[in-house]
């Protein structure tokens, strides 16, 4: 971690503005060009931070000049200001007393990625996942209004976020109770990959229309003129032609329609131009939107070119080229997405009837290869996971084989269509889902902490995970060929084992286990990826006199209960482990097994702790938790009755 003591003087050398903000309260006394070298100042700290530590990067970058504005004009804390997703709160953290501290953002013990309200009282909300802004700031609005206080809530959402329902829901809502709640629409045209949808068509109709804007100020200039000399009649006259321009000229009307006021497109970038409109909205004590057009990944050329690469970087590039520094030499595995991704291809060029589904997120999961290969059975439905998994029932019903790939975190946002669309009609629809597990520097909002858990309770619903690349490739193939109803692939993020990867897909008998390692004594049963950790564990078991069997257990649902007889037949002690909450997952499933046919044999599950892990490097938080082989075997040699 970077000595900040050691680095005071070079941060004040390098930042000498941004080095003498401790809070909002110090923009408030800076001139306009000044604001502009503090942006300025901004974008260089976030390349800097991010080539170092990894992070999103094009969001922040893309709201630079806005959060200067924002921060200039209103008062945080006591005004509320809500990032959508949170990527985009990079400089909002510099600005608000964290600047000495962002060196540590995201590491182990230090700022986390996203907001975080035990953080910074500047954090209004807690953000990981879209859409939500507008509904917080409803509620923080409604708060405000019961209480007979006067502060302003501030909502921050992408043109990418805007895809979800939930935020159609809040805008509805909000336009009905009329609430003093500003939303900026942030509008890059992109999500993480393009933005996707007939509403990214209206937004980008005529995005800075100089004609609009001379007239509506000249409506509005004669509105005032009418104000005292003539009657309602007339000012309703002039209100419709308004309306009507605006119809022709600008995507207002839609938000108009819910209740809001509009204002825009303006300049993103302008920070002039910016401050004077954030200054007429404090203003206005209605539902108001202002649309502001930037650019993701603005001030560094790589992130302008190639925005979907430079959503979020894993930190070790070049300022000034963009090139990755990280130590060359040391063969790349392919990641599981990636083997997701190709394996996918290869069948669906073989099968007309296979479709692919994604919820924005097609680089992330790799369709972007499908995307390429078989444009015609694509389907990015945007930030929509509820829609994508009735959507892909829609598909089922009419013959077709769809996989939605999706993270295991934003599964969860699509539960009740989940259990309500697809399981209960036992229709056919793969779920691939990704970042299963711990997910590292992202955090609590980004592990795929409970997939297990909320799978599991789902009737009709075939669950596995599998141990490395080949066996993801083979579940591919089983989940489309080989089972009726519904089925969930899930498997982490990032590199895999480097398994030798066969051309021929071999389905895998469904509800089957197999054995690592022959052993009595103590049986290790891993599901997924855990399975290899159960094998590192082994090894250490070993070393202490032990001679463990090692299972992968590879299905959830049907759980291999032959498997769990011939492990308890051979072993006293039964051990499960799961990369998954210790609550209603893997081990439990198997605990009630026992429970039920072997009541006397000796059972301890390992998983993830009924909390929520912190963000980190994946080692540091497999030690935290007691998940590296390490802390297992010790663990391990307790229950067994050995000294660790």
């Amino acid at each position: 971690m970077t000595d900040l003591v050691a680095t005071s003087g070079t941060i004040a050398q390098a930042y000498p503005l941004l080095s003498a903000i401790h809070s909002p309260a110090d923009l408030k006394k800076l001139s306009m060009h000044e604001l502009e070298l503090v942006a300025a100042e901004c974008r260089k700290r976030v390349i800097e931070l991010v080539s170092q530590n990894g992070g999103h990067f094009g969001s922040s970058l893309g709201v630079t000049e806005l959060t200067v504005a924002l921060h200039y004009v209103y008062n945080s804390p006591t005004d509320r200001i809500v990032w959508d997703v949170g990527h985009q709160a990079y400089v909002h953290k510099i600005l608000t007393g964290r600047m000495a501290q962002m060196d540590t953002n995201r590491r182990y013990h230090g700022l986390a990625g996203f907001p975080k309200r035990s953080e910074s009282p500047h954090d209004a909300f807690d953000t990981g996942h879209a859409s939500t802004s507008i509904s917080a700031a409803a509620g923080m609005a409604a708060a405000r209004d019961l209480a007979g206080r006067k502060e302003k809530v501030v909502a921050i959402i992408g043109d990418g976020s805007l895809t979800g329902g939930m935020a159609f829901e809040a805008m509805n809502h909000l336009g009905d109770i009329k609430s003093d709640v500003l939303v900026i629409l942030n509008d890059n045209q992109m999500a993480i990959s393009p933005s996707t949808g007939g509403l990214k068509t209206y937004l980008v109709n005529l995005p800075l229309n100089k004609a609009y804007n001379r007239m509506r100020k000249f409506i509005w200039d004669s509105i005032s003129l009418m104000h005292n000399d003539f009657g309602d009649t007339a000012r309703t006259a002039v209100h419709r032609i308004e309306d009507g321009i605006k119809a022709a000229f600008t995507p207002g009307a839609y938000f108009e329609a819910l209740g809001f006021r509009y204002f825009g497109p303006i300049d993103g970038h302008n920070i002039e131009q910016l401050t004077k409109a954030l200054r007429e909205m404090r203003s206005l004590h209605h539902p108001k939107l202002l649309h502001v057009i930037t650019t993701k990944g603005k001030g560094f050329k790589p992130a302008e070119d190639n925005q979907p690469k430079w959503h979020a970087s894993a930190g070790g590039f070049d300022i000034e080229t963009g090139k990755n520094i990280n130590a060359p030499g040391k063969p790349a595995k392919q990641k599981y997405q990636e083997v997701f991704g190709e394996a996918l291809v290869e069948l669906a060029l073989k099968d007309p009837t296979i479709t692919a589904i994604t919820a924005a997120m097609p680089s992330g999961t790799s369709l972007d290869l499908f995307q390429q290969a078989i444009p015609s059975r694509f389907f990015d439905v945007g930030i929509a996971e509820q829609h994508a998994v009735t959507f892909a029932a829609g598909l089922a019903c009419g013959g077709f084989k769809p996989v939605f790939a999706v993270y295991s975190t934003f599964l969860q946002r699509a539960y009740d269509q989940l259990i309500h669309d697809v399981a209960l009609q036992n229709l056919h629809v793969i779920f691939a889902i990704d970042r299963a597990g711990l997910v590292g520097e992202d955090g609590p909002t980004h592990h795929g902490a409970f997939d297990l858990s909320y799978l599991n309770a789902v009737p009709h619903l075939t669950v596995m995970a599998p141990g490395d690349e080949q066996e993801l490739r083979n579940m591919l193939y089983t989940a489309l060929y080989d089972i009726k109803g519904p089925v969930a692939i899930r498997y982490p993020r990032g590199s895999g084992s480097g398994a030798v990867l066969h051309k021929e897909f071999t389905p895998i008998p469904v509800g089957k286990g197999r054995v690592l390692r022959d052993g009595k004594s103590v049986a290790l049963l891993g599901i997924g990826t855990m399975s290899r950790r159960a094998l590192e564990t082994a090894a250490l078991l070993e070393a202490a006199g032990l001679d463990p069997l090692v299972c992968d257990m590879r299905f959830l649902k049907p759980l291999d209960t032959e498997m769990i007889d011939m492990a308890t037949s051979r072993c006293t002690h039964i051990v499960t482990i799961e990369e998954n909450s210790i609550i209603g997952g893997f081990g439990n499933s198997v605990v009630n097994y026992l429970n039920h046919a072997h009541p006397g044999v000796k059972c301890i599950t390992f998983g993830l702790p009924d909390d929520f892990v912190t963000h980190g490097s994946m080692e540091e938080l497999y030690h935290e938790i007691g998940l590296d082989a390490g802390s297992l075997s010790g663990k391990i040699l307790e229950f067994y009755g050995k000294k660790g």
